[in-house]
């Protein structure tokens, strides 16, 4: 695995065979996914509408609301996808893509007030890097191997880890100051965590495919959307980052 969501462990040890009930199909996951994605957009409409309005304490209000139990929405989901609870995560996904909506909404909404036209470009950014992977892993030219799934593991983690050092280090005044320099290195850090994230929507589509040979209930095909849309939404926001970055240059 590398998608901290996803858990191979999860098809490793659990084969469904039951053929009697409906299972778990990619075209079951992408018309999940494309829901979760309107959920998320019109949430992000709404706060993007109140920072345009001059509501900028709501936006930030909603920002942090939504950012908090989006966080805590997506621990207890991944929880609740790896053991028997699976079935119910169908009724928190969706209160997850609104709350991913009001935190992307404002963050797009700023951002683009200080960089006119950069969130258009990390959407273009964004989903040309989610197809240009897609049809790599379709033609097999990257493929989710153990080689690589450790590899891409390893640096997601590593990354994590930085961003919980700053995280912390700004309560303290202090924070990682690579992440936001606009120098080569810096440069060439995001650009790497760019990359990265993009990578992990080679191990998303494997998971998902791997859950669909071995015929999972079609109830993961939640858990399957849920997980390919956290990387869709971490690669927005490193992409966002990247080119704000370039604009500051």
């Amino acid at each position: 695995m590398s998608n901290p969501v996803f858990n191979s462990n999860l098809y490793e040890n659990n084969v469904y065979t039951d053929v009697s009930n409906e299972t778990m199909s990619i075209n079951g996951t992408l018309q999940i996914t494309g829901f979760m994605g309107l959920i998320l957009m019109l949430s992000a409409y709404f706060c993007w509408s109140r920072f345009s309005l001059g509501y900028t304490d709501m936006t930030y209000m909603l920002m942090g609301f939504g950012g908090i139990v989006g966080f805590i929405l997506a621990i207890v989901i991944s929880f609740m996808g790896t053991n028997s609870h699976y079935k119910s995560v169908k009724y928190l996904i969706p209160v997850y893509s609104a709350c991913e909506g009001l935190l992307l909404g404002g963050l797009s909404a700023t951002f683009e007030a200080s960089y006119p036209g950069i969130v258009s470009s990390a959407l273009i950014g964004t989903f040309a890097a989610l197809f240009a992977m897609l049809a790599l892993y379709g033609m097999g030219i990257i493929r989710a191997t153990e080689k690589f799934r450790s590899v891409i593991f390893i640096a997601t983690l590593s990354i994590l880890a930085v961003y919980i050092v700053d995280f912390i280090g700004h309560f303290f005044g202090h924070s990682v100051p690579i992440l936001y320099s606009t120098s080569n290195a810096g440069m060439l850090i995001s650009g790497v965590i760019v990359v990265i994230a993009a990578l992990n929507l080679i191990i998303d589509f494997d998971f998902i495919e791997q859950c669909v040979q071995r015929r999972f209930p079609k109830d993961y095909e939640w858990y399957g959307a849920f997980g390919l849309m956290v990387t869709i939404v971490w690669l927005y926001v490193e992409i966002l980052r990247f080119l704000a970055k370039s604009h500051r240059r």
